[in-house]
């Protein structure tokens, strides 16, 4: 039996690992924080909208918009000098660089895709560490087939997963995340860390109200990728938000109506070399509308 001392001793240790436990949980899935919100909502840049550019210049030119989010993507090359790929594949050294960046301009990486997971743990893994690395609250994917073991990944590092739209293909009746049905479905009895990144630009090409498809997903939307389009029902280039017909001020309404705590993603597929102001023009829709409301 042991000594009051020693139990006492015991009692000591146990609690410090116990804090020690939850800090670095916290460390890996930490929610994002309102001091990087902009009305209200966590609304920033998905780096591909300067996929013509590096992923140093992308964290430059999201702070030039006005953004305090940023959610990268695989394969975009790392610096105009170095042509190596930054994302799951870049060294510790690229990535404490993008984190000083970050910092500096006062930007939080917050998700990381489009990005295949691979069904197989080593490959899968190595996606959920640099995700930790960054500190990111989630991960977007397309790879349904390794459901399974995205799950256990997610339990285990504590990042959510959203599972990405692209418009439907004709030609491949295989392809299925086009629909919000068939996400809900995939993901309705799985751990509450899994759900939809919904794209409400490729929605509009499917000629589907992003409102619609937001409710039906309630609960389970882990971020989105914001786009105005001037046009439903075809494809038609990006417009700034509150000049298209997509309804950005419904989708944001319906997403706080919901407790939406992720993040929205500004993929501004449009004037490619030249996009900073009218992304600008994005955030300050958002600005102006939650200061309105």
């Amino acid at each position: 039996m042991l000594s009051s001392s020693a139990m006492t001793l015991r009692k000591s240790i146990l609690a410090a690992l116990t804090l020690s436990a939850a800090s670095i949980i916290g460390a890996i899935a930490e929610p994002i924080p309102d001091s990087v919100k902009i009305g209200g909502v966590a609304i920033g840049c998905q780096a591909y909208s300067f996929h013509k550019f590096s992923a140093i210049e992308a964290v430059q030119k999201t702070a030039e918009t006005g953004a305090k989010v940023i959610e990268f993507f695989p394969g975009q090359r790392f610096s105009p000098e170095d042509k190596s790929q930054f994302g799951h594949m870049a060294n510790d050294e690229q990535i404490n660089t993008i984190k000083e960046l970050l910092k500096k301009h006062g930007i939080r990486a917050v998700n990381y895709g489009v990005v295949g997971i691979p069904n197989n743990e080593e490959g899968a893994r190595k996606i959920f560490e640099f995700a930790k690395k960054m500190g990111l609250y989630a991960v977007t994917t397309e790879s349904v087939g390794s459901v399974d073991l995205i799950e256990k990944l997610a339990k285990e590092y504590d990042i959510r997963v959203g599972f990405h739209n692209h418009p439907r293909q004709p030609k491949n009746p295989n392809y299925r995340v086009w629909d919000a049905k068939f996400i809900l479905d995939l993901v309705k009895d799985r751990d509450q860390r899994l759900g939809a990144a919904a794209d409400v630009g490729h929605w509009a090409t499917d000629g589907f109200k992003a409102v619609d498809n937001l409710r039906l997903l309630q609960g389970r939307i882990v971020s989105v990728h914001m786009k105005d389009r001037s046009e439903i029902g075809k494809y038609v280039h990006d417009v700034p938000f509150g000049v298209g017909v997509v309804g950005i001020a419904d989708i944001i309404d319906e997403l706080k109506r919901q407790n939406f705590v992720g993040n929205l993603s500004i993929e501004y597929e449009y004037n490619w070399e030249k996009s900073v102001p009218e992304i600008a023009q994005c955030i300050g829709f958002v600005r102006g509308y939650g200061a309105k409301k």
